[in-house]
Parts: structure tokens; C-alpha cells; sequence
């Protein structure tokens, strides 16, 4: 095992890797920006490097200065968290030429898998089930629209390079495709460096689903159940539960059995996520996040596995602590992201500084978070405040236990996104577990949110103005109460 690693990460996840570390025996290493001076995760880490300015690519996307700091401070392996570098195959590669582990999946399979046409041909090749469409390159309009003609409209437009919602366009008419190609193309070439879109079926109304898998450098590979990641904003998840409301244990066999599968086939070890769309009874391989995923902790909830202990083990050649038959799920577990955002500006990202900050607790509650009362959230990166984790032995349980947690949870100074998850898990579609990708547009909850806001604000200032008035009560009366004596 290692005796010192390097987190080149920030925030929440920087401290969720930093507590395994610890618990190992494993002493960490902190990167930060001069936005970050005060972070937390700063504090936490054995050591830490100041390596640039608050953006982004003068400091955690800094490949070479990420380096320097791991030789330096002697780390023996570094851990990307997720985002920044996390899925960055030259920077796997630049660590282990300078003879540092990665502790991730191997260079060549973040290369593959990085690129959706090259993972789609794998999968298939595998007998992995995907969705309809053609995976080559599309570049000629009239191409694609003989294709759209083939498969049928709605179609989708994805860019190979894409990530995280970018890159993406429905096409459901045939008029709108020349401009949507040209509009994804120039979108793509932009963000990623690359103009490859490929085209396939765009599916109405799919559950997300996702799979976690971890193996070793051994070839043992073995999933660890599912993810519900249905609750998505401009394809962002918001909200993650598991297991899925509709899953069964014959679906979870399949899917679990193609999840591994689809691993295997790329050369994979260490954690990742191969993620599925579910609809009418069939699924259909979407990607593979090669990187450990912000849902992971509500997977951890239900099994018992510390999935960055067992990181650690595999990036250190050693054997998967589990085999698939000690992977056992309990209870339901459900994460919301508490972002800093702004329901009332069309939910933009909300930076500053917090003024008081009290997390919730008790049973079956878990935080994930990386700030304090006094912390300026920076306007560099991820609106992200923390991951809220229930646990509960039912999904009914959990629910209530999350209801509650929210209602405890406790933030001023910034806008939250808090009443976003307090209307959906007051949602009845949403209890009924009967919600897929397009739960959020359909029953226009972004509407209900504001709305939830807007009474809230005018309750609380209903209650404002009448203590006011019972304070000036209580001086006149005083004040009478002075004069008669």
C-alpha cells in the first residue's frame, strides 16, 4: 500500500479521498489555487502546494505544475477525484512515465472509452446492447438525414468527445438537422477540440441507469449494483437514488452481467460507471465514466463497500477486497446535490461568501461537503456546496429522512438549491418512483421551484414584519409601563 498520495482535486471530494487516506494510514497531499487558500480540504491534508490563480487552467487542470508538486512532496500516486484531470488519458500517461500510479483506470481504456464512437463499436463487438443509430463519423448532411430517414425522428446528435450534457442535440424534424449538424459540429470543435459527431435514435422518455464497477489489475472485475440518475436538469444529475424503483433482480443480472462485460472488453481495472438507458423493458449501453462518480457515496450506503479504499488497493496491485457474491444491497439510498445556485435567476450559479452554515444530522444522514461558515464558494468552478446522503430500509424511509435533512439543513449568505429538492421529493411522481429523464421539463418543476421560492420569501417576510411589530409592541408598552409608575 502507499505511504503518500497526492489529491489533485478540490472541495468535497479532495476530503472524501483524504478520509480513506487517513483511515489507510496513508498521509495526503493537497494542490490549491490562490481561490482556495482557505479551503478546507487545505486544512485537512497533510501537506499542502499552492500551484497558481483561481482559473481552472492556471492551476487544476496544470498538468506539469500537478507534477512537480507530486515528485516534489514525494507522493507515490495521485487520485483526480472527478472532473479537472480525472479522465485526462495524457495525464495518466504523464504520471506514469514519471514513475507515479495513477489511481485510476489504465491510460489505453480512458482513451477508448473516451470516445463514444470507438466504445459503442467495442461494446457491440462485445454482444453489449446499444442504441440504435450509426456509430461511424458524420460529417455530410445529406449522410445523416439518409440515416435520420432509416432510423427514424426523433434522432440525436452527439458530439464523441462529449461529457457532462455538452455536446448533445434532439433533432425531430427533418428540417432542423443541416443546422443542428453544423451548430454540434462548430459546438464540438469549440469545447473539445474535436468536430466528430455520430448519429443514433434519441429515446422518448428512458430511465438512466448506471452501473458501478470496480477490477483489479488481476482481471477480476465485478459491479457493485445500481444507480437511479433519472432526475436530470439540460442532462445534469441533480438527484440519485438506489436501487432504481424498477429494478428486478433478473434486470439487475442482465445489466449487471453487461456492465461487467462492458469493462472487460475495454481492459479496464480500478472504479468506473457504465451507464444505460432503460426503456420498455430493454437497455442500452450510453457510456463509461472512467472515473469514480459524484453519486458513488449512496452506493457505499447500501453495500458497505468504501469504494476509495478499495481504489487504493487495486492502484497498489492488490486484489478486490470483494468477490460478486459478497456484493449485497440493504435499504434504499438516496444523494441530492446541494448546489449554489439561484432558483430566481433561472438557477445560474450563485458564488459567495456563507454566513451560516449548520449541516443536518442523526440517523442514516451522511455529508459530503467541503465548506464552512465563512468560506467564500469561488465563481471558478462547480456550484457545489455538498452531497446529501440518506439512508433509510425502505424508499418510503428514505424519502422522509431526506425531507427531514433538508428541513434541518441550514445555509445563508448564498442561494441554494434546496427548494428544488424539497419540491421533488414532495413530488408524487417522483414518491410513486414512476419518473424517467424528462420528469423535470414535463411536470415543469423548474416553475414549481420558483413559485415554492416566492412563498417561502413572502412567508418569511410575513413573519419578519410581524415580529417587527411585536418588537415595537413590546417598546411602547414598556415605555407606558415606565410612565404610570
Amino acid at each position: 500500500m502507499f505511504n503518500k498520495i497526492l489529491v489533485a482535486n478540490r472541495g468535497e471530494i479532495a476530503i472524501r479521498v483524504m478520509r480513506a487516506a487517513r483511515e489507510a494510514g496513508i498521509k495526503t497531499v493537497a494542490v490549491y489555487s490562490d481561490a482556495d487558500r482557505r479551503a478546507l480540504f487545505v486544512r485537512y491534508a497533510d501537506e499542502a502546494y499552492n500551484i497558481g490563480p483561481g482559473p481552472a487552467p492556471q492551476s487544476y487542470l496544470n498538468m506539469e505544475k500537478i507534477l512537480d508538486v507530486a515528485l516534489k512532496s514525494g507522493a507515490e500516486a495521485v487520485h483526480p477525484g472527478y472532473g479537472f484531470l480525472a479522465e485526462n488519458f495524457h495525464f495518466a500517461e504523464l504520471l506514469q512515465k514519471n514513475g507515479i500510479e495513477f489511481i485510476g483506470p489504465p491510460p489505453s481504456a480512458m482513451r477508448l472509452l473516451g470516445s463514444k464512437i470507438d466504445s459503442k463499436k467495442t461494446m457491440k463487438a462485445h454482444g453489449v446492447p446499444v442504441i440504435p443509430g450509426v456509430i461511424d463519423p458524420i460529417s455530410d448532411v445529406e449522410k445523416a438525414l439518409d440515416i435520420a430517414h432509416e432510423i427514424g425522428y426523433p434522432v440525436m446528435l452527439k458530439a464523441s468527445a462529449g461529457g457532462g450534457g455538452i455536446g448533445i442535440r434532439v433533432v425531430r424534424e427533418e428540417k432542423e438537422l443541416p443546422g443542428a449538424l453544423e451548430s454540434i459540429q462548430r459546438l464540438a470543435k469549440s469545447a473539445f477540440g474535436d468536430d466528430t459527431v455520430f448519429i443514433e435514435k434519441f429515446l422518448e422518455n428512458p430511465r438512466h441507469i448506471e452501473f458501478q464497477v470496480i477490477g483489479d489489475k488481476k482481471g477480476h472485475v465485478i459491479h457493485v449494483r445500481e444507480r437511479e440518475c433519472s432526475v436530470q436538469r439540460r442532462h445534469q444529475k441533480l438527484i440519485e437514488e438506489t436501487p432504481s424503483p424498477v429494478m428486478t433482480e433478473e434486470l439487475r443480472g442482465r445489466m449487471g452481467q453487461a456492465a461487467v462485460t462492458a469493462a472487460k472488453a475495454s481492459g479496464y481495472y480500478n472504479a468506473g460507471t457504465v451507464e444505460f438507458m432503460y426503456t420498455g423493458g430493454d437497455f442500452y449501453f450510453l457510456e463509461v465514466n472512467t472515473r469514480l462518480q459524484v453519486e458513488h457515496p449512496i452506493t457505499e450506503q447500501i453495500t458497505g463497500v468504501d469504494l476509495v479504499q478499495e481504489q487504493f488497493r487495486v492502484a497498489a496491485g492488490e486484489e478486490l477486497s470483494y468477490g460478486q457474491e459478497d456484493i449485497v444491497g440493504r435499504g434504499w439510498a438516496i444523494e441530492a446535490r446541494i448546489n449554489a445556485e439561484d432558483p430566481l435567476n433561472n438557477f445560474n450559479p450563485a458564488p459567495g461568501k456563507i454566513i451560516r452554515y449548520g449541516e443536518p444530522g442523526g440517523p442514516g444522514v451522511r455529508v459530503d461537503s467541503g465548506v464552512y461558515a465563512g468560506f467564500e464558494i469561488p465563481p471558478f468552478y462547480d456550484s457545489m456546496i455538498a452531497k446529501l446522503i440518506v439512508w433509510g430500509e425502505t424508499r418510503e424511509k428514505a424519502i422522509a429522512r431526506m425531507k427531514r435533512a433538508l428541513w434541518e439543513y441550514q445555509i445563508s449568505g448564498v442561494r441554494t438549491n434546496i427548494p428544488f429538492h424539497e419540491v421533488v421529493m414532495n413530488h408524487p411522481t417522483f414518491v410513486q418512483g414512476n419518473y424517467d429523464t424528462n420528469f423535470i421539463p414535463r411536470y415543469r418543476i423548474l416553475d414549481e421551484v420558483v413559485e415554492y421560492v416566492k412563498q417561502k420569501k413572502s412567508a418569511q417576510g410575513g413573519a419578519r414584519v410581524a415580529a417587527a411589530m411585536a418588537a415595537v409592541e413590546a417598546v411602547i408598552s414598556a415605555s407606558q409601563s415606565r410612565k404610570g409608575q
